[in-house]
């Protein structure tokens, strides 16, 4: 009995539980009552009050909201109605107040019929609403969090004649709110109300309002919100409501990125904008994932120019018209098209524009397609990373950045191996330069070109199956902002030669991410949407790992970003080998195999 729905039926009950009563009688007895039964009609309806009522909650008829009344519900009250009438006849009898036992049957039909009536009166009331609801396109939602955001968000929803939303109920854990209203809007109680609700509220989305909700807490709402079926929704941070509005614009679906279980990222502001500001900054493969999220972070820091080089100019162009009509021609950005293999081009680009700083991001990264195109892989991550680095070398560039991966350690992959050539590649560099070389080695990044994420997604449109290369494999995943974020930190960070590793947190099973994908999709796994097992493709592991294990780490300011403790090698020797290795022997794939065999010792081919 906690809400006012209850509370009115609760009253309601207690009158027609007694009017039925007096119904069996008048029908038993053509409306003629005996004197003698009539004398005992009081004390017979104080015993079918109390223990109606009594046996009602018993039965949980209280606790649940009524207002929504279904089949499943209906069989409780039939349950209940029965076992009350019962009741009663036996305390009758115990008092020597008994009635016909054929009165008790009547009375039974009775109260059942009134009790179930009342509520599917309410349930047909609701059914008329919801077809008027559908004609106006309104959603029926509940709001998780009753604070501040989500009364801003109850507010304007009402407001605003085109919002597509209606809030419906709302869930706090707070005891104190619960059994109150926000903005009209009741509050029924804590996350235990979830699914219950969803379900008898006829819910068909849910909002996350709680901005400043801990992740874990996040993480276990959602995962509670899942398990009702209904498309999951959520407002932005605190930090991205502005002078106290919230716009049902900014309200989007929970993806899987809400998911990961990460801390919220801390920079140093002052740091970063310290080494970026002012400075030409020369971002390679910078339309790419990776390449395009960095020149979004640089350009708000200031730098005196932005450049973005890259051989796909359809990426970059877009990018450009991105960041021209977000800074208004605050920004002094420049689109060269090229590639890293033409030392002639880079040579031009350097010369010309002198960067300052150079975020290497340009790489061949799709492991499967590196594997029947070594060549290739070699040609574009070996000496395409040579040459950049090189120039950077050559032209005095302050600081260079490499983008490492995961993939680097223990290689299995053409992919892997060559990004680990890379990274000693820097790390000589950084031996005989005044410019100040470093790689920062990561996981997955979500819904980067070639991830799994877009791949999912487009298999979930096509009704599915989803596929996935076996039941156990795993990957460590973050987001791209995150990545970025930490790459950019790690720059300011470097005093040179290090190779920084992102702190990516625990490994994440892609078939609970299938799963995951497909629920947020608003459809059942096994279900709705198949998952089907393919098998390794050539070059993949079953789990991938950031660290060479023998080798340890080293913690630095940031708790997120740690430095992998160098190993000891003549670079001298490693760096002849490589440019005794002619081009021209980039098209015997056998010979580029050996060749990357006899650069990483712990390069293992996986078959």
């Amino acid at each position: 009995m906690k809400n006012l729905n209850n509370r009115i039926c609760l009253a309601a009950d207690c009158l027609l539980v007694n009017v039925a009563l007096f119904a069996a009688l008048m029908i038993k007895f053509d409306a003629n009552i005996p004197e003698n039964l009539l004398k005992i009609i009081p004390f017979n309806f104080l015993i079918t009050t109390t223990v109606s009522i009594l046996v009602f909650n018993i039965f949980g008829i209280y606790s649940m909201l009524w207002n929504y009344a279904s089949v499943e519900e209906l069989l409780k009250i039939f349950w209940a109605t029965m076992t009350s009438v019962i009741v009663q006849l036996l305390l009758a009898a115990y008092f020597n107040v008994m009635f016909p036992v054929s009165v008790y049957i009547t009375c039974w039909m009775i109260t059942f019929y009134f009790i179930g009536g009342t509520r599917f009166i309410v349930r047909i009331t609701r059914s008329i609403k919801a077809k008027k609801r559908k004609n106006t396109h309104k959603k029926r939602i509940m709001i998780i969090g009753a604070g501040d955001t989500a009364s801003l968000l109850i507010k304007e929803t009402k407001n605003n004649k085109r919002s597509i939303y209606e809030p419906v109920v709302a869930i706090d854990d707070d005891p104190k709110k619960h059994n109150t209203q926000i903005n009209g809007v009741p509050i029924i109680g804590g996350r235990d109300k979830i699914i219950e609700a969803a379900k008898d509220m006829s819910i068909e989305e849910i909002v996350l309002a709680m901005p400043s909700v801990s992740k874990k807490e996040t993480l276990e709402i959602i995962d509670l919100c899942q398990k009702t079926g209904c498309k999951l929704k959520v407002l932005p941070s605190v930090y991205g409501i502005v002078n106290g509005e919230v716009s049902i614009k900014e309200i989007r679906d929970v993806t899987v990125e809400d998911l990961l279980p990460r801390d919220e990222i801390s920079l140093s502001i002052e740091e970063i904008s310290g080494y970026l500001k002012g400075e030409t900054i020369l971002v390679t493969g910078g339309g790419g994932s990776i390449g395009s999220e960095l020149c979004r972070q640089i350009a708000s820091y200031e730098p005196k120019t932005l450049l973005v080089f890259d051989i796909y100019e359809n990426n970059a162009y877009e990018l450009q018209n991105e960041l021209v009509q977000k800074y208004k021609g605050n920004l002094d950005i420049k689109v060269i098209i090229g590639s890293i293999r033409d030392k002639k081009r880079l040579d031009y680009v350097f010369s010309q524009y002198k960067p300052g700083i150079v975020f290497h991001a340009a790489a061949h990264k799709h492991v499967p397609l590196m594997e029947f195109n070594p060549q290739e892989a070699v040609k574009n991550n070996v000496f395409g990373t040579l040459n950049v680095a090189e120039c950077a070398h050559q032209y005095n560039c302050k600081k260079f950045v490499l983008i490492s991966t995961d993939k680097a350690v223990n290689p299995t992959s053409i992919m892997g191996a060559t990004k680990r050539i890379a990274e000693l590649i820097i790390q000589y560099m950084n031996s005989i330069s005044k410019t100040k070389f470093c790689a920062v080695r990561f996981g997955n990044v979500l819904d980067s070109n070639g991830s799994v994420i877009p791949l999912f997604k487009k298999q979930i449109e096509q009704g599915g199956p989803i596929t996935i290369t076996h039941p156990e494999v795993s990957r460590y995943f973050m987001t791209i902002p995150e990545a970025v974020s930490l790459v950019i930190q790690s720059g300011a960070m470097m005093e040179g030669g290090e190779i920084f590793i992102l702190d990516m947190g625990k490994p994440v099973k892609i078939t609970d991410l299938a799963r995951t994908l497909i629920s947020l999709s608003g459809l059942k796994p096994g279900v709705d949407i198949d998952i089907e097992y393919i098998g390794l493709r050539p070059g993949e592991k079953l789990h991938e790992e950031l660290l060479i294990s023998e080798e340890g780490v080293s913690v630095t300011k940031n708790d997120k970003i740690f430095i992998e403790k160098s190993r000891m090698i003549d670079f001298d020797k490693y760096m002849q080998r490589i440019k005794e290795f002619e081009l021209d022997n980039l098209d015997d794939s056998e010979k580029v195999i050996n060749f990357i065999k006899e650069l990483v010792p712990t390069y293992k081919k996986n078959l």
